[in-house]
């Protein structure tokens, strides 16, 4: 494990926290739930019938102890499920939480919802587009945000920022062409990542081609907008741009470039990309020629936390996105008591 995942998993041990698997025909999920388990950063929930899961897990030699179990499969458990819901929430009528709970994500999802758990993990056998669409339709978007997004968080060597040198860059996975308000939603969800994951006080840099008005060009204006968007809606986050890169992350720079007076020129933390074509690229130029570790991509904007595994992604690197995932949870439950206090 290496050192950033180890320091998310002791966080992670300090809160831990129930996350439900959906994938447990898959043995990488069960691994993990083993895992996640034996290290004490949560306390797995299975989905599926328990006689059939730990035969399944035995076959492969994963231990099952302390691991709980919701069988969605058995009819009498879907419609007490879906009395419980719709006596809270009136999206889906009891018959349509019945017959959407047959399936083992939603029936997740919907566990999530009435918290019955803190957070759903998945991604291993359900695409991405699954995963995303599942959890709007179920748990829905976090106030003030229209679009999924994800933060990816790099360690490069030789950087030296606020938080040494890491930063967090968005959205690199998600949104092909954002709006204003998709780019607005998208700086919202990766301060507020960066602040309960992270522990940053995020300062996010808006990127462009231009500076301060350096250049201009209509695609200019979705940046500019995105900013005010931000400060009206959420004027406790500290957000600036248009920066091109080297206004947002070098203080000398900023100095010479920057017209006004800026809480993020020079020190930015998180970076917004444009576009995922930039957001790609720049993620795969610190890898190539930066020699950077790119951690997550966390996936950010939903209500409740959700991840998404890669398909490819070993049992270490998921157990490192569990834990980014339970932390979340937690940081979300301390301020839902904080809200009601």
């Amino acid at each position: 494990m290496n050192t950033f995942i180890e320091t998310m998993a002791e966080r992670a041990k300090l809160c831990p926290k129930k996350v439900a698997f959906p994938e447990t025909g898959n043995v990488d999920i069960l691994r993990t739930a083993q895992r996640t388990k034996e290290t004490g950063i949560g306390f797995p929930v299975l989905m599926g019938k328990q006689e059939e899961i730990e035969a399944f897990a035995k076959e492969n030699g994963i231990v099952t102890e302390g691991f709980e179990y919701y069988d969605y499969t058995e009819e009498e458990n879907r419609l007490a499920l879906a009395e419980e819901y719709t006596a809270k929430y009136d999206e889906f009528s009891a018959k349509a939480v019945a017959r959407k709970s047959k399936d083992p994500l939603r029936a997740a999802l919907f566990l999530l919802k009435l918290h019955h758990v803190d957070c759903v993990a998945a991604g291993k056998e359900y695409s991405t587009g699954d995963v995303i669409f599942e959890s709007i339709a179920i748990v829905g978007m976090q106030e003030g945000v229209e679009s999924v997004s994800s933060l990816g968080i790099a360690d490069i060597p030789g950087f030296d920022g606020p938080q040494g040198t890491m930063l967090g860059l968005a959205d690199c996975a998600i949104t092909a062409q954002p709006d204003a308000k998709d780019l607005a939603g998208i700086a919202i969800s990766s301060a507020d990542t960066a602040s309960k994951l992270l522990g940053w006080d995020p300062r996010v840099a808006m990127l462009a081609f231009s500076t301060c008005g350096s250049s201009e060009h209509e695609s200019l204006e979705v940046i500019r907008e995105a900013v005010q968007i931000v400060r009206e809606s959420r004027p406790d986050i500290k957000i600036d741009g248009e920066f091109q890169l080297d206004s947002a992350i070098i203080p000398q720079v900023a100095e010479r470039k920057v017209k006004w007076e800026s809480e993020v020129a020079g020190k930015a933390n998180i970076l917004i990309f444009p576009n995922l074509h930039a957001g790609n690229i720049g993620v795969k130029l610190i890898q190539i020629f930066g020699h950077a570790n790119a951690y997550g991509p966390v996936l950010q904007g939903f209500s409740q936390p959700v991840c998404d595994f890669s398909r490819s992604a070993p049992v270490e690197e998921m157990l490192g996105n569990v834990a980014m995932l339970v932390i979340r949870a937690a940081a979300e439950e301390l301020a839902a008591k904080a809200d009601e206090n």
